[in-house]
């Protein structure tokens, strides 16, 4: 029988303060997969100077880089956001929860003062098991 991820909460501790998970069991002799940080440009490599449109194409390339290893989002561990202004959560959740609906991985978000190109101003790495 193949083991699963297992997500939770734990009760002796303060509930998530977001849409992610304090912990996520990976099983032994599961398959890992590592991306680069995705950032939002579109198909003809252009980055959008919107926040939320940068998130929005975000989003479609962790999607596209998802499925080029026949991952989805029941794969996912971890996710580490990076943005350089303020994170519109709103919208930020509304592309989230289309990709996880509610079975969040663990998660960290930082800001910066910059990433790797100045017009980029979000970032997601993703980790992914296959067990």
């Amino acid at each position: 029988m193949t083991e699963s991820i297992i997500r939770s909460n734990p009760s002796s501790m303060p509930a998530p303060v977001g849409n992610y998970t304090h912990i996520t069991k990976i099983p032994r002799g599961a398959e890992l997969f590592v991306t680069s940080g995705q950032i939002g440009t579109d198909l003809e490599g252009n980055i959008p100077s919107d926040f939320n449109q940068q998130a929005q194409n975000t989003f479609a390339n962790i999607r596209s880089v998802l499925q080029s290893e026949d991952l989805n989002s029941s794969h996912i561990i971890k996710v580490n956001v990076w943005a350089t202004e303020k994170i519109d959560w709103d919208f930020l959740y509304a592309e989230w929860d289309k990709l996880f609906g509610t079975d969040y991985p663990a998660m960290t978000v930082g800001y910066l003062s910059e990433l790797g190109l100045p017009e980029i101003k979000l970032e997601i790495e993703l980790w992914a098991a296959r067990p």
